[in-house]
């Protein structure tokens, strides 16, 4: 049995101690000129998912705390979707404010614009309830951002992911996460990439994904778990960064909660484009 111990805390990175040993053991490093956690920068220029992905951004309303997560651009009929973890959405239990992506996001340049979310989505199921365990399955969001100067998120990225739906139990090898950690050694305005297998956890629901060759440090939820030209699933947690041999848990993609939330999302964007002037 697959125990998952997690780091609950990917949002906010003053949570996290920092530790000097290998997270990662060399053997099972498969990114090249990976670190200690498996993970090495993105070099420019940004193509392909890599320029789908960015940083979103929103305030707590109660403390005016700043939180950045990551986020990708999903393929839809409305083509103005963001891809995110739901707790991505939330600080204490709060849906974030001012919420807004940024794709390609690169060292505090957004090269692709500031796209302001006008509405988000997450399973009910994470409304008012604190970030746990047993959520992981459901740790899925999405953001409809507006449009500028009459042109669609997807106009300006090109064309997003498409979403890939993996029933529980299905192993993928060589995907490709990618974020923006934050902590000693990472500047959280960097784009990383980290390549791992990943194989099923064992949690209720729809199942999780783990990858024991990658650690996600903070800062690095919601970013996207890329399978070729398609996105298997967000990042959600990690094991705690003490622990030596670390991994990683990716949501899926697959189940009626994400693909109902998909279908909402996408007719909702589509009817507030066709009702705007």
């Amino acid at each position: 049995m697959f125990r998952l111990v997690l780091v609950l805390a990917l949002l906010d990175p003053t949570a996290v101690t920092e530790v000097s040993h290998r997270n990662i053991p060399s053997d099972k490093v498969l990114t090249p000129d990976g670190d200690r956690l498996g993970y090495a920068p993105v070099s420019r220029p940004f193509t392909g998912a890599r320029r789908l992905t960015g940083v979103l951004v929103g305030r707590d309303p109660v403390t005016g705390t700043h939180l950045m997560c990551g986020g990708t651009v999903l393929g839809s009929r409305s083509r103005s979707l963001v891809l995110t973890a739901a707790h991505c959405l939330y600080h204490e239990g709060r849906l974030l404010r001012q919420l807004a992506f940024l794709p390609a996001y690169d060292r505090g340049s957004p090269p692709l614009g500031v796209w302001p979310a006008v509405r988000t989505w997450a399973p009910a199921r994470w409304r008012g309830r604190s970030y746990s365990a047993e959520l992981l399955p459901y740790d899925v969001g999405l953001v409809g951002v507006a449009t500028a100067a009459r042109r669609s998120l997807e106009d300006v990225t090109g064309p997003g992911l498409r979403p890939l739906a993996t029933g529980k139990g299905t192993a993928l090898r060589g995907l490709e996460l990618l974020g923006y950690p934050k902590g000693k050694q990472y500047p959280g305005t960097r784009m990383y990439r980290c390549v791992g297998d990943a194989v099923e956890g064992t949690v209720r629901g729809p199942g999780v994904l783990v990858t024991r060759n990658c650690h996600a440090a903070a800062g690095g939820s919601g970013g996207p778990a890329v399978y070729g030209q398609e996105v298997a699933g967000v990042v959600s947690s990690s094991s705690p960064l003490k622990d030596a041999k670390g991994f990683t848990v990716v949501t899926r993609l697959g189940g009626k909660s994400f693909t109902r939330m998909y279908h909402e999302a996408d007719r909702a964007m589509r009817l507030r484009q066709a009702s705007s002037p």
